[in-house]
């Protein structure tokens, strides 16, 4: 059974979902690749999952580095996974490009070449967005492409972290 729950951030609300035990998802409500089918199937609960959640993004809407991670369970791709685990490398504050992970990936997988499209697909997709730092990735000028919450979010994130824009 999926479990939703409803947070209000300074930048508008966001749906929280839940297996009853990891965090399976985290969508500013509305956002492209919003799982409208999944938030209709669910049962709003109050969850402990969501309460750590709840807890992690009322610190890092204060301006503040959570100084834990949330227990996330992913259902993707094998290739998404890995482009994930790289998202949550990125520093606080900091970005990387969609090359650089592309060149991570290609590393790992012994690989002369990783299409950085291919990557920019798997960020757009992330199911767990701010705490899995999608909005961290910028493109190859360090210019701010993409975000399935919109720019005007990925903006007001990096400003929060105080990434200079």
């Amino acid at each position: 059974m999926n479990n939703t729950f409803h947070y209000t951030s300074p930048l508008g609300g966001i749906t929280l979902a839940s297996d009853g035990e990891a965090l399976t998802g985290l969508w500013f409500d509305g956002q492209k690749y919003f799982p409208h089918k999944l938030i209709s199937e669910s049962n709003e609960a109050e969850l402990p999952i969501f309460t750590q959640t709840c807890n992690w993004l009322d610190i890092y809407f204060s301006g503040k580095e959570p100084d834990f991670t949330p227990t996330i369970s992913l259902n993707t791709t094998p290739f998404r996974k890995a482009v994930y685990d790289i998202l949550l490398t990125i520093p606080y504050g900091q970005t990387m490009t969609y090359g650089e992970i592309a060149n991570i990936i290609a590393n790992q997988q012994g690989a002369e070449h990783m299409s950085a499209q291919a990557v920019g697909s798997a960020v757009g997709h992330n199911p767990v967005s701010i705490i899995i730092p999608c909005h961290r990735v910028v493109g190859a000028d360090g210019s701010l492409t993409g975000y399935a919450g919109g720019l005007d979010k990925k903006t007001a994130l990096l400003k929060l972290e105080k990434y200079e824009i």
